[in-house]
């Protein structure tokens, strides 16, 4: 089968597209034809080396196809179905969507219906169930909350921007360009900061009166975290989700005391613990997305052998929406 294939981890220019022996399913495993394979920042750091991983690779931690063929064991999915997965639990799918086939633990396999395309679930799958967590199970979010996005049009950013607004929150959003900021202010931005003409920190406090933001949903890291601290109001709450411009610098606990601060971490596989959990919020997002208020306003697809295109226009901060490897027909 066609893959891409890591031998070297390094820049976009090692992901290449080889012939590998196709996966035979294991025990409570289902293969599955390929379609399409999101494009994640978690991706880029594996092939980057940032988190050990066995070498020869085929990356991607997400992806929609169809079912072909069931290990043994396996009762919840049958050939033929409509199927999309993310790396949802810790014995759920290790890397692999860069491919034509993948084994998937059944546990890890959301039905698609069949008013969603397979691009279109590849595209929400993971994002979908982060925003999901980071919406419902982190701060509670009601109308008039005051809510900071960093990077509010990319994939992660637009869900976020739409499911916060369609809470009632009022959304500030961060972008880097105008072109980016009317896509965030289409998903239900109520204002944009251009983070390289302005400070984010102040003009926050600036748009909410000197009373701050009640909730920083940070999925950049470094170039963001600590300032964060700067525009947040009484009692705020921070979550750091993701670290796409690298680990944030330490900071020293004193600094929550004055406006009782609150930072957490987040993880998905941290708020998907059951194949219960799993089906209903996996439900609950496509059901967003057939409703029309959840859909991704923009999908960028490229075919597989372009992967390191992709990869180099996420890591560039080219990209607005989400990316997606099209992976077979």
């Amino acid at each position: 089968m066609r893959a891409v294939s890591i031998t070297e981890t390094g820049e976009p220019s090692v992901l290449k597209v080889r012939e590998v022996d196709a996966p035979l399913a294991g025990p409570s495993q289902a293969r599955i034809r390929v379609v399409a394979a999101g494009v994640n920042f978690a991706d880029v750091v594996m092939r980057r080396g940032f988190i050990p991983s066995p070498l020869p690779m085929i990356p991607g931690v997400e992806g929609a196809g169809v079912v072909e063929s069931l290990g043994s064991g396996v009762t919840t999915v049958s050939v033929g179905d409509r199927v999309a997965w993310a790396p949802v639990m810790s014995d759920g799918p290790s890397v692999g969507s860069y491919a034509e086939l993948e084994c998937v633990s059944e546990d890890a396999l959301i039905p698609v219906p069949e008013s969603i395309s397979l691009e279109t679930a590849a595209a929400v799958m993971l994002q979908g169930l982060t925003a999901h967590y980071l919406v419902h199970d982190k701060k509670k979010i009601e109308p008039g909350t005051n809510v900071l996005i960093h990077a509010a049009a990319g994939g992660m950013g637009l869900l976020l921007c739409r499911w916060m607004k369609r809470l009632g929150a009022r959304v500030i959003g961060t972008t880097s360009t105008k072109k980016k900021a009317a896509f965030a202010r289409e998903a239900g931005a109520d204002e944009i900061i251009l983070y390289n003409d302005e400070d984010f920190a102040a003009r926050a406090l600036e748009l909410t009166e000197g009373n701050g933001v009640d909730y920083v949903v940070d999925g950049v890291g470094k170039t963001t975290f600590s300032k964060n601290l700067e525009c947040m109001a009484s009692q705020g709450h921070i979550c750091l989700y993701g670290m796409a411009s690298g680990p944030p610098d330490p900071i020293s606990p004193l600094l929550l005391l004055p406006k009782a601060v609150c930072i957490s971490g987040g993880m998905m596989t941290n708020f998907l613990r059951s194949r219960e959990e799993v089906l209903r919020k996996g439900a609950e997002v496509f059901s967003g997305v057939e409703a029309g208020w959840l859909a991704p306003p923009q999908i960028t697809t490229f075919p597989l052998e372009e992967a390191s295109r992709a990869h180099a226009m996420l890591e560039d901060r080219q990209s607005i929406g989400k990316l997606v490897l099209q992976v077979s027909s």
